[in-house]
């Protein structure tokens, strides 16, 4: 079990991250605050060690990621609400910004997820492609099959 410092830590460095995530997968905010206490208590009881800040980032992207497909998978959520809380979240959007990020939700979620970590985390197209395990070539694709239907979505607007 980690100490308190440790959690505290954590959560400074890695909350938007995580809450980001959960908020593409889930899209909406109580559902967002179920999975990121859930992802922060598996990070305190687990005592795995990370070899730097980019393994441990990785890691919470992952078990993000997995906690939202699980909790996804519950019999009781049959319908998924509005999302309308994203400005509970870093900066003020402007309208384009948010045309955009509702563009990049109405993608399926393969793509939702590769536009995610690579334009919004800044990873590479390899460094996705260990976190979600796929082949850097599949990554490519995704990316530019994604792009392409934001571009249609967007009227040219990317």
């Amino acid at each position: 079990m980690r100490s308190e410092q440790e959690a505290i830590r954590a959560v400074n460095m890695y909350a938007d991250t995580v809450k980001r995530i959960c908020l593409i997968y889930l899209k909406n905010s109580t559902d967002t605050e179920d999975v990121f206490q859930t992802v922060f208590l598996k990070y305190i009881t687990k005592d795995t060690e990370f070899e730097n800040e980019e393994n441990e980032k990785a890691w919470f992207i992952r078990v993000s990621i997995n906690a939202c497909k699980d909790f996804m998978k519950n019999s009781f959520r049959s319908k998924r609400t509005a999302f309308d809380d994203l400005n509970l979240i870093g900066e003020e959007m402007t309208l384009k910004d948010t045309d955009t990020l509702n563009a990049v939700l109405s993608l399926p979620l393969k793509y939702k997820q590769v536009i995610y970590l690579h334009y919004y985390e800044g990873y590479t197209a390899n460094e996705i492609s260990k976190i979600i395990s796929k082949k850097p070539n599949t990554v490519y694709t995704l990316i530019t099959r994604a792009k392409n239907m934001l571009k249609e979505k967007l009227k040219g607007e990317i």
